[in-house]
């Protein structure tokens, strides 16, 4: 566990615990790193959601499949980010998503149960943890609301317009890439691919964006 350190030092999870408390936090949490493979399944939809975990390195996505299969993109979760822990504070019985790795890399699972609560030997990082939760979920739900943002404009160029502001505010520059690739895009926008590169051409054709693959620079 110690070889992953340097990448748990990057997780706000851990901020303000020392590095000499790392390893023992690990153990006392139960801590546990598993390889994944893009398009792997580490989290099912219906699963208890009873674990939290971590992104060292690669990334994984929050999808949600309707009735007839037709896959929604969530959240994109990036290395030093978490995942699961909305729903195992919110004590849901079931996870309503699924999470999917989107590329190879490696992920820390812990169990959430140890995480808020403290263990017979008192460790005094546990209240520094706590509140670094409760601070994550909060920003969690800003993520959330601005998506809610997005999907509910009425058009698809609505909704792609309002995105790549937000992408451009969150960059600082008119040019930026999205982490998505064009069927990425349309599942997290909620809208059918071809609808989206139709909208995409328009836009390009009336001079209000140029793009290129996953970037974009607004005109």
């Amino acid at each position: 566990m110690k070889k992953y350190l340097n990448e748990l030092k990057n997780c706000a999870l851990f901020s303000g615990i020392s590095d000499g408390d790392l390893p023992a936090m690990l153990s006392c949490l139960g801590a546990r790193v598993s390889e994944i493979e893009k398009n792997r399944v580490i989290f099912e939809e219906g699963s208890e959601a009873k674990t939290i975990g971590v992104v060292l390195s690669g990334a994984v996505q929050l999808v949600q499949d309707d009735y007839y299969g037709n896959r929604s993109i969530v959240a994109l979760i990036s290395p030093g980010e978490l995942f699961g822990e909305s729903f195992a504070c919110a004590r849901v019985e079931s996870l309503p998503v699924s999470v999917v790795a989107s590329a190879d890399g490696r992920v820390l699972l812990l169990d959430f149960s140890r995480v808020v609560t403290t263990c017979s030997n008192a460790c005094k990082f546990h209240s520094r943890m706590i509140f670094n939760l409760l601070r994550l979920v909060a920003e969690k739900n800003l993520v959330f609301n601005q998506k809610i943002e997005i999907t509910s404009r009425r058009t698809t160029r609505e909704k792609l317009m309002t995105y790549l502001m937000y992408q451009a505010k969150l960059n600082k520059s008119s040019s930026f890439t999205v982490p998505y690739d064009r069927q990425g895009l349309a599942d997290y926008l909620g809208v059918e691919r071809s609808a989206l590169s139709a909208e995409i051409s328009r836009l390009r054709a009336e001079g209000i964006i140029e793009s290129r693959k996953s970037e974009f620079r607004i005109l």
